[in-house]
């Protein structure tokens, strides 16, 4: 009796493991490949946005990243955040901060961070990823993957919910849209490969402030020329080199 029972208990552990990722999940995969796969890991890069300067690093899980910028008194202000701390310097001398200014500065490192390394960061443990649909965008045909998280490390905003389409012919993250924060649709533009990553640009347009809760349509709205151009989103100045 106590050998059938393992041997049953051994075949359903061997089907959990050899069951297919979901349509989403797969999607995801190819995007990620199609980005640089592997050439994200154990690299170095840096970049300018906007009037800062950012470096992420990422080895075996652990991130760190850096923002360094000069306020309008020309202090120099840096700022560290690392998957168990965030840090604050003004021309060197570490700041003491209340933990509303460490979320508020946290998060903001931690944003163009995030937009930066899509697709890989949509592979991590907290993400739930679903597919809603197919989708056709200026007569090209997506994928539409809607992405939320799990409260479990996903952060303060894990109730966030983001929509991504990716290209059915080259697996790229074309399009993304979220409204945490307000209603942003974004599309990628000037592409560019650096040491095997793929970079890009996005024009940010914007959503009805009222209406939060139709960014999955914004393809349609943007088909339809419904959505008014609201800024540029650029990487300038990137350089990628491996990690010691």
């Amino acid at each position: 009796m106590l050998r059938t029972l393992l041997l049953l208990c051994s075949l359903v552990i061997a089907m959990l493991a050899c069951q297919p990722k979901n349509d989403a999940e797969s999607f995801i995969d190819q995007a990620i490949e199609a980005h640089g796969g592997d050439a994200y890991q154990n690299k170095r890069i840096e970049f300018d946005f906007r009037q800062f300067h950012l470096v992420l690093e990422q080895r075996d899980g652990q991130f760190r990243y850096e923002r360094t910028h000069q306020d309008s008194s020309r202090a120099v202000i840096r700022e560290v955040l690392t998957n168990n701390s965030f840090s604050r310097f003004i021309n060197g001398q570490l700041q003491t901060l209340d933990t509303a200014q460490i979320g508020k500065y946290s998060r903001a490192v931690n944003s163009v961070a995030y937009f930066v390394l899509l697709p890989q960061k949509l592979n991590d443990p907290a993400v739930i990823a679903d597919y809603v649909g197919d989708s056709q965008i200026d007569k090209q045909a997506y994928h539409k993957v809607r992405v939320r998280f799990k409260a479990e490390g996903g952060g303060k905003d894990y109730q966030d919910t983001f929509f991504y389409w990716f290209n059915t012919k080259t697996h790229t993250m074309d399009y993304l849209a979220y409204s945490e924060g307000g209603p942003r649709f974004r599309k990628a533009i000037h592409p560019q490969m650096v040491c095997g990553i793929r970079f890009q640009d996005y024009i940010n347009y914007k959503g009805n402030e009222k209406d939060t809760s139709s960014v999955g349509n914004y393809d349609q709205k943007f088909n339809a020329r419904q959505l008014p151009e609201l800024s540029r989103i650029e990487q300038k100045n990137i350089r990628v080199v491996p990690l010691p």
